[in-house]
């Protein structure tokens, strides 16, 4: 079969209609700043705060109880005198803002602009909304002294494999990364423990980052026991590399 060369230029060559108008993702910057802006002058005085991720598809009566899971956690966590902050929108997401709500702390919706799924849920106290993930996405470590991690898809992978990143690489203060609900992730630690480590990708220390439980009660006290002899309050040097982030 003979193959003719390819070129580039051809290849992508468009109507003058499809050129992009000079200078339009410059003016980009500033809606990106302005989503910056909004998030740290409403969540900075937020602390100690919780980020919460799971599925937009799991529902109430889910037949693995994930979404009561969430709820009884977020509510113990707002309780115990933590803000709760999710995604905004439904399933897991809209569980823990729920459970939130009905506790003593504020529930923080993180909302970001979707084809679907993505529909604001009512439990929350502050709502802000965001087109950009990664703007969305330093929001949720920023003022994090936590990470909980239900069961989800893509998206809750995204956001479990930065947290990781992130704390591996001295980018953000190593916080508590708490998976829940040891049958659905057995088999992603497996894989990190087989393939992984096991080709030398990371080090068996980095297993150390996370750790997984089943009942409310485990996550609330994991939280305080990393935090027993230090405090919430970041040091300076924590600050310091948070202001990097």
């Amino acid at each position: 079969m003979n193959h003719k060369p390819r070129d580039i230029a051809s290849a992508f060559a468009g109507p003058p209609s499809a050129v992009r108008p000079a200078g339009r993702d410059s003016w980009k910057v500033f809606q990106i700043m302005a989503e910056f802006v909004e998030g740290f002058e409403q969540l900075s005085e937020l602390r100690p705060s919780v980020s919460i991720f799971g599925s937009a598809r799991i529902g109430p009566g889910d037949a693995d109880g994930y979404y009561e899971l969430a709820e009884n956690i977020a509510r113990q966590l707002s309780d115990a005198g933590f803000a709760v902050v999710s995604g905004g929108g439904p399933g897991i997401m809209e569980a823990a803002n729920k459970g939130a709500h009905a506790g003593r702390s504020p529930s923080i919706g993180l909302n970001i602009s979707l084809p679907h799924e993505q529909t604001a849920n009512p439990y929350q106290d502050v709502s802000l909304s965001f087109r950009h993930f990664f703007s969305r996405k330093v929001m949720f470590v920023k003022y994090a002294s936590a990470y909980v991690v239900l069961p989800g898809g893509f998206g809750t992978l995204d956001e479990l494999a930065e947290i990781l990143t992130l704390v591996q690489t001295g980018k953000t203060p190593r916080i508590p990364i708490i998976l829940v609900g040891e049958p659905f992730w057995q088999g992603l630690v497996e894989w990190f423990r087989h393939s992984l480590v096991g080709q030398a990708t990371i080090s068996p220390e980095d297993l150390e980052l996370f750790q997984i439980v089943d009942k409310p009660a485990q996550v609330v006290d994991a939280i305080f026991d990393h935090y027993e002899t230090r405090g919430f309050e970041p040091s300076v040097e924590e600050q310091e590399i948070l202001l990097q982030l």
